[in-house]
């Protein structure tokens, strides 16, 4: 990695001392720049006054909303945002979550070490496979070596990583030599969802971090329009929103009727995943259906089949046997009362506080067109159309949807 990181950083010198990139195949190749604000909410440019995001929606196109996938989480989401395919088909149904074929459990990042939990062709690979070369700053399980593939360039994980110096490298990555510049890149900022846990989606805090990655976008933006002799298409996303949660509300799952010795219990705060052990009978997981449902009292909800198929959540080992989910405020917890100090939450069934962020601007896009509410996997098929590439393998996603904001 460091040699790959060396490399590039020289072939930045050669164009770097004029500050400007000239691109004598950009008419051949468009470029995009997808950047995920993660738990940035639909209505947050408004509430949180976003001024560079707002400038970007009136130079370009904006969606009311993008609607997330079930389950309303991070990994979730951005695999889907990078493959165009619902959780239950790219693998990762959750941040946490076992397989009961495999016998094992997956949390957050796992893909690095074992690329097998993810399915799918990933738009940084889909590019790589046309010959165009790809980039990416911690979007997440974009290190993981997917199809065998990597992008052509990448950074693993850090959560000490400079905020500026991630505007810094997308920069430089569009400054490189034509030959060597990736033509699509993608990168992530955790700032927003970050406060909005700790101090839920209204607080002054959540504002201040909604201003810091607002600041970057518009600096982001402004140089590439500076210090670029080629035009990019910027597109800036959320993996969903957030809503407000009551400690008081917490529910504390060790006090339901489970008996962990046939039961294994994956708490991903808004749902409560119950995954028979192997020894564990189908008249066991009915029983305690049934004994979840009568002492839920209004507080949670035990979902059915048909609840998920509605979700496109169903075909898959890595379905628990048993959800248990809520509603905003509450959540489930293992904390006493006075240990709980989370105040936003994410995760819920799709309601409009989970509604996330589609801004973008560029040669690729209208300007001044508002959106209708769309599904999150029609972005894929839309960049991959931007970007001229054609789908290698059949997504759940269309392109129709954001028709009316493209450039013919």
């Amino acid at each position: 990695m460091k040699k790959l990181l060396l490399a590039m950083m020289a072939a930045v010198a050669i164009c770097a001392s004029s500050g400007i990139a000239y691109a004598k195949d950009s008419k051949q190749q468009p470029t995009v720049v997808m950047i995920s604000i993660d738990g940035f909410r639909w209505d947050y440019i408004e509430k949180h006054h976003a001024t560079n995001l707002a400038a970007i929606a009136q130079h370009g196109v904006r969606a009311e909303q993008m609607r997330p996938q079930y389950p309303t989480k991070t990994f979730p989401n951005h695999i889907t945002l990078a493959t165009g395919l619902y959780p239950t088909h790219h693998g990762i149904v959750d941040n946490d979550f076992c397989d009961k074929e495999r016998q094992q459990c997956y949390k957050m990042g796992m893909g690095l070490k074992d690329s097998t939990w993810l399915s799918g062709t990933p738009l940084w690979n889909l590019a790589e496979m046309n010959g165009v070369k790809a980039a990416t700053y911690f979007w997440p399980e974009s290190d993981a070596r997917i199809n065998g593939m990597t992008p052509s360039y990448y950074y693993h994980y850090s959560k000490q990583a400079d905020y500026h110096a991630r505007i810094e490298q997308i920069l430089n990555w569009l400054k490189m030599p034509a030959k060597a510049r990736p033509h699509f890149i993608m990168g992530y900022f955790s700032a927003v969802d970050t406060a909005g846990h700790l101090y839920g989606p209204d607080a002054a805090e959540t504002y201040q971090a909604v201003q810091r990655v607002d600041v970057l976008i518009g600096e982001l933006r402004q140089r590439m329009q500076k210090e670029l002799k080629y035009p990019v298409n910027l597109i800036v996303v959320a993996d969903h929103g957030m809503a407000t949660i009551n400690a008081e509300d917490g529910i504390d799952y060790r006090k339901l009727p489970i008996d962990e010795q046939k039961f294994q219990i994956v708490n991903v705060e808004t749902r409560l995943l119950i995954y028979a052990k192997p020894t564990t009978s189908a008249s066991d997981v009915d029983k305690l259906r049934h004994q979840l449902s009568e002492a839920a009292h209004g507080r949670y909800r035990v979902v059915d089949d048909a609840y998920l198929a509605e979700r496109h959540y169903t075909d898959s080992p890595r379905i628990a046997d048993i959800i248990a989910e809520v509603t905003a405020p509450a959540y489930f917890t293992d904390k006493a009362l006075t240990e709980r100090t989370h105040h936003g939450a994410h995760g819920f069934s799709y309601t409009k506080d989970m509604g996330a962020l589609f801004v973008a601007e560029g040669p690729a896009f209208k300007k001044g067109v508002m959106l209708a509410p769309f599904d999150n996997v029609d972005v894929y098929p839309t960049v991959a159309h931007i970007l001229g590439l054609p789908l290698q393998t059949p997504v759940d996603g269309s392109i129709n949807s954001l028709l009316p904001a493209l450039v013919k």
